[in-house]
């Protein structure tokens, strides 16, 4: 069999990885583009996998001049600047090239496509069958018997090759005369003139005809009209397009055959760069990739002797009790039939203390499980033996549906690595594969996939146990692989102080859940619909015809080509958007026209819409049939700043500032007769913040004489006395004090405002004049991001934004924006969870009855018998505005009331 080597342009790889990835860039939790490294790293894994090539090599270009630019000093001269979240890449591409045993040349003052040529040429004659792996179509005029080109194509498709007959068949002539093709047509990538007027087919048809530019021109007096002309003004352009073309077949390069050879892949070089690069999936394809190469396999690397217990009997059930006692430390993890923890049933629980060693406990196996939760509930529930896990909180909630309360918290291994990579999934199957580099048992082999699965319960006691224990041992291995990442970044106050005591405290508001009064919501669904149908009909008439106004492209056509509502803005065209050609229909577009009785009536439809579909109807069918309250799930692992989110349903997301969203707040109402609903909202606490990050000293004193902040900054802003200040120079100097916060632009205030750029512009330079302490607090924090790559926190969280030194203007500026509102934002989100932490301490050292039952914000709210209420304002006001000394007063509102609206 003929030896082959596979020559790969690095370059063509690389740019066509990066654009596959352009609509939906690939980042890694540090904000770093990664997809052209990734998709280059496919590409080549898949033609070691599919070839098993015998010799490799990777050619790249270099930056130096080439004999072309000397011949034609224009060449390439249009082509765009490598984007620079490209070029950042190359430099780890050209790593996992070699550390994947592919060699890599490239030689200064020489394109790929020449050095490429010459060692295709040169293989040939040594009877080596070459194939080119690019998608250029220079690299036709190579192709000849043992010259072909190879395109990988994608994932499980076979490689396509592109011999003589796939030239001719394309081109309709053979490799032998595409440069007299080139020529003729020139490339407009490469900025090669070519004769004006032809195009492919033409140049196509003329060498057919003629066989070559020479002959062609020979016979130039056979042609004629414009044709004619352009070829005889053009002829110099059409040799030195040729020229140009032509891929040299004789560079200076000196190599050994062997010095092509494919090598055996770096294991442990491979591994390292994927974990930098967050590349799992590629760690755990790694092995099957390269089946073909003498690689050790992922099993056969992170494979290590470990005993798997299942306790089916007393003794065993004892003995385990006494050696997890007896460690005072042990990861904790249960197997259920739901992914819901208040819906979930226990089928067994496995424990680990220590790597290679654990415990499962089955509920089907042997030990009733009543007597199972009898023995493991004094250990559990002891505070002085430590519990560590993955995603304690569902552990927890599942626990406490069966009457344990599981303390102890130091370590769960999904936060930690949230805090690590905010940006970056925290699921145990993907953190064992980063960081022990070990490939977990997947959760489909235990229960199978979608429609087929089974539940947990039914599947067998022994293949349960191995997922089980394998996930509580894996959770041991992380803490020591973790939580010192967490000290050496300085976020262990963050998550000893906040994240990991905030736990019991989202375990028992989850637990507790929120009664809704559905026959409430039912009511408002018929009137809302009522209302959506009375808006409906309102809509057609403006529009004169029916339509789906819930489609987006009938929309547009009906606005903006029938109505032509862009003309009330003076404009007499609207541009298309997305690769379907429709006009923008979303909310932000059609804010421009409000006033339009067609646009506000279309705006109310779709907010009324969506609070029914997702609060009035969504709910109900949340209600926990033998609770009979909603439970949502909240999480600490979301969000970069910090702030926490729901979800199912999302109760974050419930409007306040409108009277239809605060209408849905009725909704809300304490599970007893004789209960009220208690509601604590932060006042301004991301402005309070702001002051006592920036120091400002006007900022700082309108918070200490309790003014009101919004009317101040108007006075200060528009230079007139407080009691001057106008509703709407209030409303004004409201969304710039908001606008600051966020990284507000101009052009952001000036459409939020309605006025012009000049005005928001000259707007904010006086409250910057009025602030002069903010200015410097943002341009400070900007700068140090900069340096730092990243901003953190009060208590440490960290957010990388390496957009901060992106050439791309709006990406750069919206970095900017997240460096000045992470810290904000960030510090608002640790102050409420700290104030949680302590009220739910504070209550249950007080034995009250009361009962934490929703985060949203910066609000918090209870539900309390009404013989505690006095007692429960006081302590929620001392302990969310004591959360933690600001150099400004933080102020609660709190009130009281028969449901969450009437609290305010």
């Amino acid at each position: 069999m003929t030896e082959r080597i596979f020559l790969l342009d690095g370059m063509a790889l690389a740019y066509r990885a990066y654009f596959a990835f352009i609509s939906s860039p690939l980042k890694n939790s540090r904000g770093e583009n990664t997809g052209a490294v990734y998709g280059f790293t496919n590409a080549v894994l898949k033609i070691l996998n599919d070839e098993k090539p015998e010799r490799i090599v990777c050619v790249f270009d270099t930056p130096e001049p080439t004999f072309r630019h000397r011949r034609y000093a224009d060449y390439k001269a249009t082509r765009d600047k490598m984007p620079d979240d490209m070029a950042a890449q190359l430099g780890d591409l050209k790593d996992i090239c070699r550390a994947m045993g592919v060699p890599i040349i490239e030689l200064p003052g020489y394109e790929a496509d020449d050095l490429i040529g010459t060692i295709a040429k040169k293989a040939a004659k040594k009877n080596l069958q070459a194939f080119i792996v690019s998608g250029d179509k220079d690299f036709t005029q190579l192709v000849e018997p043992l010259v072909s080109l190879y395109n990988p194509g994608k994932r499980n498709t076979t490689g396509e090759i592109v011999d003589e007959d796939g030239v001719r068949n394309r081109y309709g002539v053979g490799p032998q005369q595409i440069t007299d093709i080139l020529g003729l047509m020139g490339d407009s990538s490469d900025n090669i003139p070519g004769v004006t007027g032809i195009g492919e087919k033409t140049a196509v048809k003329l060498i057919k005809e003629f066989g070559s530019i020479e002959k062609l021109y020979e016979n130039i007096e056979t042609l004629k009209g414009k044709q004619k002309e352009n070829l005889i003004r053009d002829r110099e352009n059409a040799f030195l397009s040729k020229e140009l073309a032509t891929i040299d077949t004789d560079v200076p390069y000196q190599f050994g055959w062997e010095d092509f050879r494919c090598n055996r892949p770096d294991y442990d070089r491979l591994m390292e760069l994927f974990a930098k690069l967050e590349f799992t999936s590629l760690i755990e394809r790694f092995h099957d990739s390269i089946s073909g190469i003498s690689v050790p396999s992922i099993d056969s690397i992170s494979n290590y002797d470990h005993q798997y217990i299942i306790v089916t009997d007393d003794n065993g059930l004892q003995s385990m009790t006494g050696e997890l006692l007896s460690a005072g430390r042990f990861s904790v993890d249960t197997e259920t039939t739901d992914l819901h923890p208040m819906f979930a049933e226990l089928v067994g629980i496995s424990f680990s203390a220590q790597a290679g060693r654990a415990f499962y406990v089955p509920f089907n196996g042997g030990l009733k499980p009543e007597y199972i939760l009898q023995t493991v509930k004094p250990l559990l529930e002891n505070p002085e033996i430590q519990k560590t896990g993955q995603h304690c909180k569902f552990d927890a909630l599942v626990l406490m549906k069966n009457g344990i309360r599981l303390q102890g918290f130091v370590f769960d291994s999904m936060i930690a690595a949230h805090l690590l990579n905010p940006e970056r999934s925290a699921n145990l199957d993907l953190l064992a594969m980063d960081h022990l580099k070990y490939k977990k048992i997947p959760t489909t082999d235990i229960i199978g996939e979608k429609k087929q699965a089974i539940r947990m319960s039914e599947a067998p006691v022994e293949k349960v146990a191995d997922y089980a224990c394998e996930d509580a041992e894996c959770v041991t291995r992380l803490f020591s692989v973790l939580f010192p990442q967490i000290r050496e970044n300085s976020m262990d106050r963050l998550f000893e102080e906040i994240e990991i005591p905030l736990i019991p405290v989202l375990t028992a508001m989850e637990y507790n859940g929120v009664r809704i009064d559905t026959e409430l919501l039912n009511r408002m669904s018929k009137e809302y619909e009522k209302e959506l149908t009375a808006l409906e009909i309102k809509i057609t008439a403006e529009a004169g015809m029916s339509f789906n106004l819930n489609s987006p492209q009938q929309l547009g056509d009906v606005l903006f080509e029938k109505l032509q509502i862009q003309k009330h803005l003076g404009q007499t065209r609207v541009k298309r958007t997305g690769k379907t050609g429709q006009f923008s229909t979303d909310v932000k577009s059609l804010e421009k026209f409000r006033g339009l009785p067609v646009i506000d009536h279309i705006l109310a439809y779709r907010q009324l819409a969506k609070l029914k579909s997702t609060y009035i109807d969504g709910m109900p069918p949340l209600v926990h049939p033998e609770t009979g309250r909603v439970h949502s799930t909240f999480s600490q692992t979301v969000t970069a700043t910090g702030r926490l989110s729901s979800s199912n349903p999302n109760f974050q997301n419930i409007p306040i500032r409108t009277e239809l969203g605060r209408e849905i707040r009725k909704a809300f109402t304490p599970g007893k007769d004789g209960w009220l609903i208690v509601s604590a909202d932060y006042s301004q606490i991301e402005l309070r913040v702001l002051a006592h990050m920036s120091g400002d000293v006007n900022m700082l004193d309108a918070f200490s004489h309790g003014e009101d902040f919004h009317a101040s900054t108007a006075s200060r802003i528009f230079n007139i006395p407080v009691a001057e200040v106008t509703p709407d120079q209030r409303r004004r100097a409201k969304d710039v004090n908001f606008g600051i916060i966020y990284g507000m632009s101009a052009f952001g205030l000036a459409d939020r405002l309605h006025i012009s750029n000049s005005e928001a512009a000259e707007f904010i330079d006086q409250y910057f004049g009025a602030f002069p302490g903010v200015r410097g607090f943002i341009d400070r924090t900007i700068q140090e991001a900069i340096e730092r790559g990243f901003v953190s926190t009060m208590y440490g969280r960290r957010r990388y934004l390496p957009d901060l030194k992106n050439k791309n203007r709006n990406a750069r500026q919206f970095a900017e924006r997240a460096a000045v509102n992470t810290p904000i934002q960030g510090a608002a989100a640790e102050i409420i969870k700290i104030a949680m932490i302590k009220i739910h301490q504070a209550m249950i050292g007080k034995r009250m009855q009361s009962k934490m039952i929703l985060q949203v914000h910066d609000e918090l709210v209870f539900e309390t018998p009404s013989t505690e209420k006095d007692d429960l304002l006081a302590l929620i006001a001392e302990n969310m505005e004591n959360a933690i000394p600001l150099d400004v007063r933080l102020k609660t509102d709190v009130g009281a009331g028969a449901n969450w609206f009437e609290t305010k």
